[in-house]
């Protein structure tokens, strides 16, 4: 039996927030908020690449306390032991020829964990780790140990290239980026580094929401209308492919599940092509990728970055066109060709308003129309033109 009207609207408005509280400590952190989020929301696991001391532990923790979630993080070496993961023989128990593991706070009870250098796994944990992440289960010995487990972010300062490696990266089907802030973000890092280590401003008071919530988030996802983006995701890929950036199968079939985590995210049970962005998260492999993919989406995708982009193109060209009007005189016959072209691009500024859905964009393209009014009744003044 689905879940009612009334229970989805309240339901999709709890992952925005989620992403807002996840990130408010941390500056210049959002995106990283945001693919948690959506590996979250999707069941699937994440790597935050990057050097050390980019928030990636901070967050994860963060995460684990807005959800009260168990939470598991460790720092693999290539000298650790399972045990150090997945608990400890129990000796008594072997007395009796019972052969179990004291798995009490440790990564099979755990329903985030965060292992950072992920990629040190030896031999022993990769193999543990694979079946884990794919199938939730640890093989054991003569045992097969379920596990909670609902997202495992990971961290690492490198992209591997060892073949053995592959198919552990692979299966963390998101990839994130994650570089120091700019500078222009320096003097708000560390006022809330300050803020985050020395006050309660960021102490988790309350969860947000539980992972029964969760639950049922991830029980809309199949309820999303994906038939607006399929064709274009198609295009994506192969355009993807031309430029040398492969997407395993595995991959390409996972897309659409992420796609509709995103509408959800956005609070939407609809797909639109602004939600084919997380291939940004997907389709990367090598560090390079991060921003060939990038790119190639801000050009393709019509997102609201596409649309401001094309927005502060006219309005800079409208701060021109006024300063080439106080210049030129009454009986210049370009005035009358430009009422025209003003005419033409107010109509385009209010269609590029409405069409990208997106309120920011909006707010901007009135501010843009205004100005063009503006210029439009100093061209007829200047004319000799009354309206």
């Amino acid at each position: 039996m689905g879940i009612n009207v009334s229970s989805n609207q309240q339901l999709l408005e709890y992952p925005k927030k989620f992403v807002e509280l996840l990130s408010a400590p941390f500056i210049g952190r959002e995106e990283e908020a945001k693919v948690i989020t959506l590996a979250l929301l999707s069941k699937e696991h994440v790597i935050l690449i990057g050097e050390p001391g980019t928030a990636k532990s901070a967050l994860a923790r963060r995460a684990a306390e807005l959800l009260n979630a168990k939470f598991f993080m460790y720092l693999l070496t290539k000298y650790t032991e399972p045990a150090e993961l997945f608990g400890a023989l129990d000796i008594n128990a072997l007395k009796q020829g019972i052969y179990k593991r004291i798995t009490k706070d440790r990564l099979p009870e755990s329903e985030i964990a965060f292992l950072d250098e992920i990629f040190n796994a030896n031999s022993a944990i990769l193999n543990a780790l694979l079946s884990l992440l794919n199938e939730r289960v640890i093989y054991d010995g003569y045992n097969v140990i379920k596990v909670p487990l609902r997202t495992l972010i990971s961290a690492s300062n490198r992209v591997p290239d060892e073949p053995e490696l592959d198919a552990l990266y692979d299966r963390l089907l998101l990839r994130h980026y994650a570089r120091p802030v700019s500078e222009d973000l320096w003097k708000d890092l560390i006022n809330s580094a300050w803020d985050y280590e020395f006050s309660n401003k960021w102490v988790v008071k309350e969860p947000i929401m539980n992972i029964k919530q969760l639950d049922d988030l991830y029980s809309l996802i199949p309820q999303v209308d994906l038939s607006p983006v399929k064709s274009k995701l198609l295009k994506l890929y192969a355009m993807l492919e031309e430029k040398g950036i492969h997407l395993t199968d595995r991959r390409k079939g996972k897309v659409l599940k992420i796609v509709s985590a995103h509408a959800i995210l956005n609070g939407r049970l609809k797909a639109i092509e602004e939600d084919l962005i997380v291939l940004k998260y997907i389709a990367p492999k090598e560090i390079d990728d991060f921003e060939k993919v990038s790119a190639l989406l801000s050009e393709e995708l019509k997102t609201p970055i596409k649309y401001m982009k094309e927005l502060n193109e006219i309005y800079s060209n409208i701060k021109e066109a006024s300063k080439y009007v106080d210049a030129a005189n009454e009986s210049d016959p370009r005035l009358i060709e430009l009422i025209r072209s003003l005419r033409a691009t107010r109509d385009r500024v209010m269609a590029l308003g409405k069409e990208s859905g997106d309120e920011k964009v909006e707010d901007f393209s009135k501010e843009v129309v205004k100005e063009i009014d503006v210029l439009l009744e100093k061209v007829a003044r200047k004319l000799g033109i009354y309206t």
